[in-house]
């Protein structure tokens, strides 16, 4: 699967853009049980995020999305959901709702570029 970095810009900075979600990657989720169409798909826990002008709001709201890009823990990336998970290569005919379809490596708003270390802070 090819990795795909993202220089996000944004002007409110609370809609990204339409159907993208701004999350952090806490961790991976297993599933020994699994409809075979998931297998070896890559299952990673993500906190919704937000920005204010302090910086990076953590939502404390989570979910598990299947990962396209090789995110890792502690990265920054970009969801989609629904019909538009489907679209994206490979994803077709599996039951995903929520896929992990770009790395940030930088964000722009409220007058300021965050850069990845930036956000972590």
């Amino acid at each position: 699967m090819l990795s795909a970095s993202i220089d996000w810009h944004c002007t409110n900075p609370w809609q990204w853009a339409e159907g993208l979600i701004f999350a952090r990657v806490k961790g991976q989720a297993v599933a020994a049980a699994k409809v075979e169409n998931l297998d070896g798909k890559k299952l990673l826990l993500v906190e919704l995020l937000s920005l204010a002008a302090e910086g990076v709001v953590f939502t404390r709201k989570h979910m598990v999305c299947v990962d396209a890009v090789g995110a890792g823990e502690g990265e920054f990336v970009l969801i989609v959901q629904g019909s538009s998970a489907r679209q994206a290569p490979e994803m077709r005919n599996v039951p995903v709702d929520a896929l992990i379809v770009g790395i940030v490596d930088s964000v722009s708003a409220l007058g300021q570029r965050l850069t990845v270390e930036a956000l972590a802070a």
